[in-house]
């Protein structure tokens, strides 16, 4: 799995000219999902933003997490984050999982964190045309890939 975590003061996603879901301060996550990514890669990588401290304390260091700030979450997939660009000028998105193993990881990658930070996580929808606006927070923009935890 991979992850861009933006620090925002505010995000949305539009489908179809409608809002979706809307957040305040907290974490834009854009998640992708490839064909060898599990349910470890789902505990590891929920842990891993539950916990990651890029929000300014008193003092205006980064020490704080989302969770110590009650901040909002909003998780949208986004499979073209492992796009292949070594040739040509196409994109080859051949290590993006499927959708219907991508779909699920998704869905329980929403759960989990739904179910780690005890409110409910805001999300696009799985599949769809989305227009997400954020507005970065610093800017602070963090990726994380499970595989290279080690």
């Amino acid at each position: 799995m991979r992850a861009v975590i933006q620090r925002v003061s505010r995000a949305s996603v539009t489908i179809g000219n409608k809002i979706k879901s809307e957040i305040g301060t907290g974490l834009l996550i854009l998640l992708g999902i490839e064909e060898t990514d599990d349910t470890n890669d789902i505990e590891w990588l929920c842990n891993k933003i539950v916990n990651l401290r890029i929000f300014n304390d008193s003092n205006g260091i980064m020490n704080l997490s989302v969770s110590e700030i009650s901040g909002n979450v909003m998780a949208i997939s986004q499979f073209t984050l492992f796009a292949k660009t070594k040739k040509g000028n196409r994109p080859s998105y051949v290590r993006a999982a499927k959708a219907e193993k991508a779909n699920p990881l998704y869905n329980n990658f929403v759960l989990r964190l739904t179910e780690l930070l005890e409110r409910e996580v805001s999300t696009g929808e799985f599949g769809e045309m989305m227009l997400v606006e954020s507005v970065n927070d610093g800017p602070v923009t963090i990726i994380i890939d499970t595989k290279e935890k080690e």
